[in-house]
């Protein structure tokens, strides 16, 4: 008698592995966990950076505004875009149970994070001023976000290294350690940035110089103290740069997924821009309200974050055994789990949204523009936070090309459709439901390419 193989098992010759065997929601749920503990570690941190910002001055807290998109760009193009090449090209290696591909990857990885960090260095020394100016920095202001901004991509080879290897770390399955490591950096970040600048301790007040500074010499520290683990056989995977040979397969292993991956960031970014941009015009109090609005998206976005990151090395691994159908199923999980949680929040905003305006503001005009703002697009937040999901887990498939034209999709929809209500003077909730509605088309769109996509050889 012949006993065919599961369609959940791997197949001979593949090393067990818990991320191919166990059950998937649960194992979902406790990789998911260190990565919200060290995302929302790091959106805390920004307020903290924010607050004593604050302290040296209004210039200072309009400089951050105009350099906060580019350091976004930065971390979201090392971690989330590239990051998540990286975590999915390992995984697959394991997943085949090629171990000593997958070490060959990792440090092609590391170099691809080591030029990426020069290559934001270049750009931002030599252009950051025409960037800062096209925002609208003059004078003082332009001044104090050249500052902050010169020192600190000076260092963002640290930056790209800290989430590079971090990624590494993932796509073995380890989400505690990285998790850990951005946790610590975090903390040193606030204590040194705070004390260089606002001058504690006895030490001399450096202004935007030392709050740069102080996320400078965190990134450091979690470089080398990450690069020391990898190096050491501390992980699961070992690195031997001495062994170091260029291979052209191994780069455009990683880059046809980050390379792409990376036009995501710039369109969420963008879209940004464009919305806050249209929103000027209708003037502090809307632009306020809506600036509710996103701060709380900004908070959610790390759950979306962490179930997808945590879904990658799952679908890396299963695409890499064969295991396709055992992928699909994670990624689907993962979109539901992060649609469930942030759709609920959505929800409760939309109907008590006095429950998080009244955090910030009692300000009655302010107050409308937010409680419009949630009305219309509060309810379309699940869609994000499954599109959002969806888009990392099709990084761990090497499947990004349909998310990234959804998130197209959303781009152009903000941008024409904002442009076209301003044209015929529309009031200021159409385009607080256009936000809602370019939500549910990035949601519905990245699901239908997952949907539609054949993922494996």
């Amino acid at each position: 008698m012949t006993i065919k193989a599961s369609p959940e098992a791997p197949p001979a010759g593949i090393p067990a592995n818990g991320l191919l065997t166990s059950p998937i929601l649960p194992t979902l749920l406790k990789l998911a966990f260190p990565n919200i503990v060290a995302m929302f570690g790091t959106t805390l941190v920004a307020v903290a950076e924010t607050s004593y910002i604050g302290r040296l001055g209004i210039e200072p807290l309009a400089a951050i505004a105009l350099v906060f998109p580019f350091v976004m760009l930065t971390q979201m193009m090392s971690a989330g875009a590239m990051g998540g090449g990286v975590s999915s090209a390992i995984s697959r290696a394991l997943g085949a149970g090629d171990r000593e591909r997958a070490a060959t990857l990792a440090l092609h990885a590391a170099m691809i994070g080591l030029l990426g960090g020069l290559f934001f260095t270049a750009v931002m020394l030599l252009f950051g001023r025409g960037f800062f100016m096209l925002l609208g920095g003059r004078g003082g202001v332009l001044e104090q976000a050249l500052q902050y901004s010169q020192v600190l991509f000076s260092g963002a080879v640290s930056i790209w290294l800290v989430n590079t290897l971090s990624s590494v770390l993932r796509g073995t399955g380890d989400m505690r350690l990285p998790s850990a490591t951005l946790i610590g950096t975090a903390l040193v970040q606030v204590v040194a940035g705070g004390t260089l600048g606002l001058g504690l301790a006895g030490l001399p007040q450096l202004g935007m110089r030392g709050v740069a500074a102080g996320q400078l010499i965190a990134f450091s520290l979690g470089a080398i103290f990450l690069a020391w683990v990898l190096v050491s056989g501390r992980s699961r995977l070992t690195l031997d740069f001495r062994a170091f040979r260029f291979q052209r397969a191994m780069f455009l292993d990683i880059l046809k997924v980050g390379a792409i991956s990376c036009v995501a960031p710039l369109q969420s970014v963008l879209t940004i821009l464009i919305f806050t941009r249209i929103l000027a015009g209708f003037g502090t109090a809307t632009l306020a309200g809506y600036g509710m609005g996103s701060r709380l998206e900004f908070l959610l976005t790390p759950i979306s974050f962490a179930f997808g990151v945590a879904s990658v090395p799952m679908v890396g691994m299963a695409v890499g055994a064969g295991l396709v159908a055992r992928a699909r199923k994670v990624a689907w999980t993962a979109g539901a789990a992060s649609a469930l949680t942030i759709g609920l929040i959505g929800l409760i905003v939309a109907a008590e949204p006095v429950l998080w305006v009244s955090l910030f503001t009692s300000d009655p005009g302010v107050t409308a523009a937010a409680y419009s703002y949630f009305a219309w697009a509060g309810p379309a937040f699940g869609f994000f936070g499954l599109g959002t999901c969806l888009y990392f887990a099709s990084q761990g498939a090497a499947k990004v090309g349909g998310p990234v034209l959804a998130g197209t999709g959303r781009l152009l929809l903000v941008g024409l459709g904002g442009w076209w209500l301003v044209s015929i003077d529309a009031p200021a909730w159409t385009l607080f439901a256009l936000a809602g509605a370019a939500m549910v088309l990035f949601g519905l769109g990245v699901a239908a390419s997952v949907r539609l996509t054949r993922w494996g050889k």
